[in-house]
């Protein structure tokens, strides 16, 4: 009986060890400030994977920042927000498990709301009643198991929806220089594509831009159905990458409920560069025009996102504008981009400059899908007003000069007498809509209606 009692009591007092045990703060490797230059800052005593979550905690406030890569025995750290107080020695403490997956509010609730990169709400609304949250990545699609691209989506605008048709899922760049109307197109677009949902992420352009776009561009009526995600030049590079991953992540979880999704990112060119910052910053190499190889790599990653789903499932069409500084369509970000979209539509500062908007040059764009999903006859009308149109621009030095003379070539002359019509059809009022019926009803008339 001895015995039973002495064994009780020894297993009483482990139990209570256990307890005390449990109840004391658990062992953890952190690190510690050693370096800060620039946007990249330099720890020691940190033994972590590229993309790892971090909390700085300094005397007046912690930040949180992401491993953006290592040397040696240093590990390099790119904070989420902007840290002027940190201080030599602080301590960096790794986020496990829960905490180190930082989830992000998705869903319909979110239509009309406006968020920052880091899915926080810049709207004055808060996210307490919100139940839908996801984290940033999201499974690959098999490209075996993508639908093929077969049905136009209406973006309102005649000259797209005419000449330049765009399919549901079809990624799209638009290319143009500051200045000549890409906001307002884009707003244009928005407000009267008929798609079911519209995920708009504004990355890196100027702060004062947002509400802008918001208000005038996108107005009420666009906005009842979008979600904006805003990512200004102040921000961070880490939280304009991840404003663009955050917005194409809300349009994957709109498409994987079967919604058709218009994504509209503004701009792909500061997403590459806010990864440009961050791969200069870590010592990557530039290689072409100051852009390491990490930016063109970053590139197709985040394209490839976008477009179609399962068959019978949503999609996801997606519009990324391209910035062309100086109208270089040279540029790298251009040229690289060009490749991997399909198709591309360009915006020129001539027909800007005399007031013709939206200024697309028909010549210089082309969808690479439009072939496969339109009927014959408006792709051959759309073929014979491109060829009328090429012709008085080539010529148009020598009809301003008055040195044209009719009867001498049939098709420069039609291409005269109905060139006041062309300009006409491709011009369009801000406020204007234009159906994809009513365009291409329009494109047949003026056309003649041939059938070549």
């Amino acid at each position: 009986m001895a015995h039973t009692e002495y064994t009780e009591r020894w297993r009483t007092s482990v139990r209570q060890v256990q307890q005390r045990l449990a109840q004391l703060p658990q062992w953890q490797r952190v690190g510690r400030l050693t370096r800060a230059t620039g946007v990249v800052l330099e720890a020691a005593g940190l033994n972590l994977p590229v993309g790892s979550a971090c909390m700085i905690e300094a005397d007046q406030q912690s930040v949180a920042a992401e491993v953006v890569g290592f040397a040696r025995d240093v590990t390099f750290l790119m904070p989420l927000e902007h840290a002027p107080h940190l201080t030599p020695g602080a301590r960096i403490r790794p986020l496990h498990g829960k905490q180190s997956q930082r989830r992000y509010p998705l869903g319909a609730q979110l239509s009309g709301r406006v968020l920052d990169g880091l899915g926080r709400p810049l709207d004055g609304k808060d996210l307490r009643q919100h139940q839908h949250f996801g984290e940033l990545s999201h499974k690959t699609i098999n490209p075996m198991q993508r639908a093929p691209i077969a049905t136009p989506i209406d973006v309102g605008v005649r000259a797209i929806n005419s000449l330049l048709t765009v399919g549901r899922g079809q990624r799209i760049g638009l290319f143009a220089g500051s200045g000549v109307g890409k906001s307002v197109l884009l707003g244009m677009m928005a407000r009267f594509t008929d798609a079911d949902r519209i995920v708009v992420a504004l990355i890196g352009e100027r702060g004062r831009e947002v509400q802008e776009f918001i208000e005038t561009s996108l107005g009420e009526a666009g906005r009842k159905r979008s979600v904006i995600v805003a990512a200004p030049a102040d921000t961070s590079p880490l939280e304009r990458l991840q404003g663009a991953a955050y917005a194409t992540r809300l349009a994957e979880d709109f498409r994987d409920k079967g919604e058709h999704v218009l994504l509209i990112m503004d701009s792909l060119t500061r997403y590459a560069m806010a990864q440009r910052e961050i791969a200069l910053a870590v010592g990557e190499p530039p290689v072409t025009k100051g852009y390491p190889p990490s930016v063109f790599a970053k590139l197709p990653a985040i394209v490839e996102r976008a477009g179609t789903g399962k068959p019978g499932g949503g999609t996801i069409t997606a519009f990324y504008t391209v910035l062309t500084e100086g109208d270089d369509q040279q540029d790298p970000i251009a040229d690289a981009a060009r490749a991997i979209l399909d198709g591309h539509i360009v915006l020129s500062r001539r027909l800007a400059e005399s007031a013709h908007y939206p200024a697309i040059d028909i010549e210089a764009s082309i969808s690479r899908v439009m072939p496969a999903i339109v009927s014959q006859q408006q792709l051959s009308a759309s073929q014979r007003l491109k060829r009328l149109f090429a012709t008085y621009q080539r010529n148009h030095d020598l009809i301003s000069v008055g040195a044209y003379q009719s009867g001498h070539d049939a098709l420069l002359d039609q291409a005269v007498q109905s060139y006041p019509r062309i300009a006409a059809f491709l011009q369009q009022q801000m406020d204007e809509q234009a159906t994809f019926e009513a365009a291409i009803k329009s494109l047949v008339s003026l056309t003649g209606g041939h059938n070549e």
